[in-house]
């Protein structure tokens, strides 16, 4: 069996993104670490910045203020439907989306102070090429700030479903764990050194969050927005059923008063051109 996934995985067949499941799925963990990915890439006034893979926009309503009305934010992403998605909540002055290949950036060389990729390297079909075009476009002295998902464990969210669906369905474990396929530090480090990047440093970081009930958690998956949902949905209904009923049992050790509290790791990389 093979999911139909448009450019981006995250995007649904029918090419639409249904940004609030996309938000309850992903941004609400994604945006605590948004700080820190910002911090990695130094970003300051008035620079010149391109965020890949910029998805719903998370980093980029970051990146607005943190550059000012005198810098430049360019978000790039594969999926037009994610652009569009974007755009709905940006203010159309500070935006300019751009529908581009991470792998292969339509930018001259050194035409950014700063790279900003948050939660989508680890999808890309080549990510160490990812890389060399992040360094390519980026000045000499430029920064990248990266974020990827740790391994499935730390990131029970989607964790415990991926390995659910991983032995459910076989044929699609490498699609429901590709979430995880940059999880590993000395990996990444050595990736971003090969891309011709200085002063590398790939750091653990850990935040809490919590979804206010089970239908909560259940109700962007049955959404399909994400690679791990859409996976899910191609299952026949006594399949999907199976699955939730295991996935539901294995989450009650993260129930407090009604509530699932749960911590997510993520790896902040970030490196000098």
């Amino acid at each position: 069996m093979q999911t139909p996934f448009p450019a981006g995985l995250h995007v649904p067949p029918e090419g639409a993104v249904d940004g609030s499941a996309y938000d309850q799925w992903v941004g609400r963990w994604s945006r605590l670490f948004v700080p820190a990915v910002l911090a990695a890439g130094d970003l300051r006034p008035r620079l010149r910045v391109l965020d890949v893979s910029t998805g719903t926009g998370e980093a980029s309503l970051a990146i607005i203020p943190r550059i000012g009305p005198s810098g430049l934010l360019i978000a790039a992403d594969i999926a037009p439907a994610m652009l569009h998605a974007a755009r709905s909540r940006l203010p159309r002055s500070a935006f300019l989306p751009v529908a581009a290949d991470g792998q292969a950036l339509p930018f001259a060389d050194a035409s950014f102070d700063a790279v900003t990729c948050q939660l989508g390297l680890q999808f890309f079909p080549d990510p160490a090429r990812g890389l060399i075009e992040f360094r390519r476009v980026l000045r000499n002295g430029g920064r990248a700030g990266i974020c990827v998902i740790s391994t499935p464990d730390r990131a029970p969210m989607w964790g415990i479903l991926a390995e659910v669906l991983g032995r459910t369905v076989p044929a699609q474990r490498g699609i429901a764990h590709l979430s995880f396929a940059l999880s590993d530090t000395r990996r990444l480090e050595h990736m971003l050194t090969g891309a011709g990047f200085h002063d590398v440093q790939v750091d653990r970081q850990s935040r809490e969050g919590a979804f206010e009930s089970l239908e909560d958690y259940w109700r962007p998956i049955e959404a399909g927005t994400g690679s791990i949902p859409q996976v899910y949905l191609s299952l026949p209904e006594i399949q999907r059923r199976a699955v939730r009923d295991e996935v539901t049992e294995r989450l009650t050790r993260f129930r407090s008063d009604g509530r699932l509290v749960m911590s997510v790791e993520m790896l902040i990389a970030s490196g000098r051109a």
